[in-house]
């Protein structure tokens, strides 16, 4: 009970899915099982099921950022989870906004591209590079067909963390990868098997988040995040799962 009186403040900037698999349900699901004090700002209100999407309604910039404004000038946010976004330039305006409420706040990005069903999320508008804007990101969580399709970007001048998902790769199947500059740590499963789910990237990223904003080290985070969503994966045989305390 020593922590509910001084939990750390961790906020998720996503999506909105009623079903309650992805976004920022499963993130605050995840904060709430370790002990983090989580909040939430909605990038994008959806309509989805953990197989079918059928509707996405963004919303503005303005208001996302008002709430950005609001909240981190109120709390003493510690660390940031950004989950879908629109594109480059509403991800610019996102990080600018956070930057200035407190530039030394620890920022993550989930880049989820696309839905399990095929739908688009993210695309790279014209006039603004994604490589200029990742670089005030700390850590980025791609999956591993994700990492595929951003790792140009990641070449040259990129020189933050990244932590490459390896739950659809073909060979070393689960085993994550973390990139700290020329650092390579790899992550390996614990079960020895799981049962894929709805929003487990999310899921991933905010169990980081939450370590992280306890004072765990990032590499440290990244292994006993690995830890929960293995559980969380293996909590229920369909594409939703459950949380449970991490004991």
């Amino acid at each position: 009970m020593g922590r509910q009186k001084n939990r750390p403040i961790v906020l998720s900037i996503a999506g909105f899915d009623p079903s309650g698999g992805a976004g920022v349900l499963a993130d605050i699901k995840t904060f709430e099982q370790l002990e983090v004090q989580g909040m939430a700002i909605i990038t994008a209100n959806t309509i989805q099921t953990e197989n079918t999407l059928s509707y996405v309604d963004w919303l503005d910039i303005k208001v996302i950022r008002r709430g950005i404004e609001v909240l981190m000038q109120r709390y003493m946010i510690t660390v940031v989870k950004i989950g879908i976004i629109k594109n480059v330039a509403f991800l610019e305006d996102i990080l600018t906004c956070v930057r200035a409420c407190n530039p030394g706040v620890f920022i993550i990005w989930d880049p989820v591209l696309k839905s399990s069903s095929g739908a688009v999320f993210f695309q790279e508008d014209g006039g603004r590079s994604l490589a200029a804007v990742i670089n005030h990101i700390d850590l980025i969580t791609p999956n591993f067909d994700e990492y595929q399709i951003l790792e140009p970007y990641f070449k040259n001048d990129f020189s933050n963390a990244l932590l490459i998902k390896g739950g659809h790769r073909d060979d070393h199947t689960g085993m994550d990868v973390l990139r700290q500059g020329t650092a390579v740590s790899e992550i390996h499963p614990h079960a020895p098997k799981i049962y894929p789910k709805h929003g487990s990237g999310c899921v991933l990223s905010s169990a980081v988040a939450a370590y992280i904003a306890w004072g765990n080290g990032l590499e440290e985070a990244c292994r006993k995040a690995k830890v929960y969503t293995e559980r969380f994966l293996n909590s229920h045989s369909s594409l939703l799962g459950f949380h449970y305390e991490n004991k």
